[in-house]
C-alpha cells in the first residue's frame, strides 16, 4: 500500500518537474487523495483480493479453525456497512468476504422486476452489481481515511508532532473495506463463450472468485428447488476451462473456481454424453441412468437404446426428451463430480445439501479426500433451511440414541414456540452456534456463507418500522427503535450525510476552490452536528 510519505514525495516530484502552472496544488491534498484511492481499477482489486483469498486457503489447509465467512449483499450499501460493521465491532475485515448471489441478483436487481433464481435476469447485472460493491466499498475507505487526514491536519496546525505522528500511522496501517466477493455466475448463461465472456465483465469489474455449477444453463433452477437438470461432464469442465482462461487473459492468475455441484438434488440430464471406451467419464455418467434390460423385439423405431455389459437397455426417458438418474445414486454423483472438477481446473468445492447436517455434509466430503485429499468446501448455511426445526430435530434424533428421555416433545412439532427455551431447544441452539466451526472442522468446509440473510433483514427490519410507523407507535417507532439504536450504538450511518460523502465533499470543495468553497459542514447550520462527533 502506498504510504502518505512516499504519496507526498512522488507529488512534490512531479510538480517540481512540471511545475509552473501547479502553483495553486498542494502535495498534501494530492498525496491525500491518491492514498484515499488505493484501487484504481477492478482488475487492481481482482489482483488483490485473490492473493488475500488464496492466503486464507492455505491457512485453512494448516490449521481448519481459519475458516472465511461472508453474507449476501444485494446492494453496494449493504455491502458497505456489512464491511463497516466488522471494521467497528472486530477490528479488522480479516477472513471476512463478500457473497453475491444469482438469487439476490434475479429477484431484486432486474429490470424485469422480481424473478425466480432460473438465470432469466440480465446477465450484465452481475459485473454492474460487483462494480457497485466496490464503488461502496472504496467510498468507505475514503470517508474513514478523510476522518484521519482531517484529524492529522489538525495535529499539524496545532504543532503536534506526537499526535500527528500517530495518526499517520493509522493512515499508513490502515485496512481496507475492499475485501474478496466470491460472484456466483449460475451455469454460465449459455455456452461456454458466453460463460467467458461474462466471467471476463465479472473480473474487470473486481470478482476473484466465480462460483459456476453444472447444471443446463437454460434450464437452470435454484439449488434447494426441485427440477434441476445437470450436464455431462465434460460439458461442466470446458465452462471451469473457460473461466481460467478469462483469469489469465486478464492478468488474474490466482484467480478462485468454486465448483457446484447440484447432482445430490437432481435426477435429470438433458444428453447422454460420448463415451470413447468403458469407464472414461463419460461411461460412468451413463452408468448412472435408470434403464431397464430388453430384448431388441421390444425396440421402437428410432428409440435411443444403450448397450450395457452385452445387453440392451432402455434409459428412462421422460415426455420432455430428458433422461432420468437411478434412485440412489446421488451421493455418488456429487462425489465423481467434485473430484473430477477439482482434476481438471476448480480450486474449491460447492455442494448443495437437503439439510444443514455436519455429518451428511463430512459423509461427502471425506469421501472427496480419499482422493483429493486437500479437497475444500464453500458451504451454503442457506435461508431455504428451516434451521430451528432441523437442529430440534437433530438434537431430538441424538437424544432418542443415547437413551434420553423425550417425552415431552413432539418431533413434527418442535417448531412450537412452546419448545422455546427448554433443555433440548437451548441444546439444538448450541448445535446452531458452533455449526460453522464443526463443519470447517469435521466437513472441510473452508468457506461459510448465506446466500439471502440481507433480503430476510430488509424485509423484517422494514415490517418492524411500518408496522409501529403507522400504528400507536408513529414517530417513536423511528426514534426507539432505529435512530436511539443507532446513536447508542454509534452507528455511522446515523449521520446519514457524511455517510454519503459530504464531508469528503466539503474538503474537495476547500482543495479545488480554496477559502472560495461553499461548504455544506457549516456548525451552526448542519442538523447533523446534533449527533455530535
Amino acid at each position: 500500500m502506498t504510504t502518505y510519505k512516499s504519496a507526498l514525495e512522488h507529488v512534490r516530484a512531479v510538480k517540481a518537474k512540471l511545475g509552473g502552472t501547479w502553483g495553486a496544488i498542494h502535495p498534501e491534498d494530492a498525496a491525500r487523495m491518491i492514498v484515499q484511492n488505493r484501487f484504481r481499477t477492478g482488475l487492481d482489486i481482482a489482483k488483490y483480493t485473490a492473493s488475500i483469498m488464496r492466503k486464507d486457503m492455505a491457512e485453512y489447509d494448516a490449521d481448519t479453525s481459519k475458516y472465511t465467512q461472508s453474507l449476501g449483499c444485494w446492494h453496494g450499501f449493504i455491502a458497505q456497512q456489512k464491511m463497516i460493521a466488522n471494521k467497528k465491532y472486530f477490528g479488522t475485515t480479516d477472513k471476512k468476504y463478500i457473497y453475491l448471489s444469482g438469487w439476490m441478483v434475479a429477484a431484486l436487481r432486474s429490470d424485469f422486476g422480481p424473478l425466480p433464481d432460473q438465470s432469466m435476469h440480465e446477465k450484465t447485472s452481475v459485473p454492474a452489481l460487483i462494480e457497485e460493491i466496490y464503488t461502496f466499498l472504496r467510498q468507505a475507505d475514503a470517508r474513514e481515511l478523510n476522518d484521519l487526514f482531517r484529524a492529522l491536519q489538525k495535529a499539524e496546525e496545532a504543532g503536534d508532532a506526537a499526535k500527528a505522528a500517530e495518526v499517520e500511522a493509522k493512515i499508513n496501517g490502515f485496512q481496507t473495506h475492499v475485501v474478496p466477493i466470491i460472484a456466483d455466475i449460475d451455469a454460465g448463461f449459455g455456452n461456454e463463450e458466453a460463460t467467458y465472456l461474462l466471467t471476463k465483465k465479472m473480473i474487470e469489474a473486481g470478482a476473484c472468485a466465480i462460483q459456476i455449477e453444472n447444471q443446463v444453463s437454460d434450464a437452470k433452477q435454484c439449488g434447494h428447488q426441485a427440477g434441476k437438470v445437470t450436464v455431462p461432464h465434460e460439458d461442466f469442465l470446458a465452462k471451469i476451462n473457460a473461466v481460467r482462461l478469462a483469469f489469465l487473459e486478464l492478468g488474474i492468475d490466482e484467480g478462485v473456481i468454486v465448483a457446484r455441484t447440484d447432482s445430490e438434488g437432481a435426477d435429470l440430464t438433458q444428453k447422454i454424453p460420448v463415451s470413447k471406451k468403458k469407464g472414461d467419464i463419460a461411461s460412468q455418467y451413463i452408468s448412472y441412468l435408470d434403464t431397464k434390460e430388453i430384448d431388441i423385439s421390444e425396440a421402437a423405431d428410432d428409440e435411443i437404446l444403450i448397450k450395457r455389459d452385452g445387453k440392451l437397455h432402455r434409459p428412462t426417458r421422460l415426455a420432455s426428451g430428458l433422461y432420468q438418474f437411478r434412485e440412489g445414486t446421488q451421493i455418488d454423483r456429487v462425489v465423481l463430480d467434485c473430484v473430477t472438477s477439482l482434476q481438471n481446473g476448480a480450486d474449491m468445492l460447492w455442494i448443495e445439501t437437503p439439510t444443514p447436517n455436519v455429518a451428511e455434509i463430512a459423509h461427502m466430503v471425506n469421501r472427496v479426500k480419499e482422493i483429493v485429499p486437500n479437497a475444500k468446501l464453500v458451504y451454503n448455511n442457506s435461508p431455504s433451511f428451516n434451521w430451528t426445526l432441523n437442529f430440534r430435530q437433530q438434537a431430538y434424533d441424538r437424544w432418542v440414541a443415547a437413551g434420553k428421555d423425550v417425552s415431552a416433545y413432539d418431533r413434527a412439532k418442535l417448531m412450537d414456540a412452546k419448545y422455546d427455551g427448554t433443555e433440548l431447544s437451548n441444546d439444538a441452539d448450541e448445535m446452531i452456534r458452533t455449526f460453522q466451526a464443526d463443519a470447517a472442522r469435521e466437513a472441510g468446509v473452508f468457506h461459510h456463507l448465506i446466500t439471502l440473510p440481507t433480503y430476510h433483514t430488509a424485509a423484517l427490519s422494514t415490517h418492524e418500522l411500518a408496522k409501529g410507523y403507522f400504528g400507536e407507535l408513529g414517530m417513536l417507532a423511528y426514534v426507539g427503535g432505529v435512530q436511539r439504536k443507532e446513536i447508542r450504538e454509534g452507528i455511522a450511518c446515523v449521520k446519514h450525510q457524511a455517510m454519503a460523502g459530504s464531508d469528503i465533499g466539503d474538503d474537495h470543495k476547500e482543495m479545488f476552490s480554496g477559502d472560495n468553497a461553499l461548504k455544506a459542514g457549516d456548525a451552526s447550520k448542519n442538523t447533523m452536528n446534533q449527533f455530535g462527533g
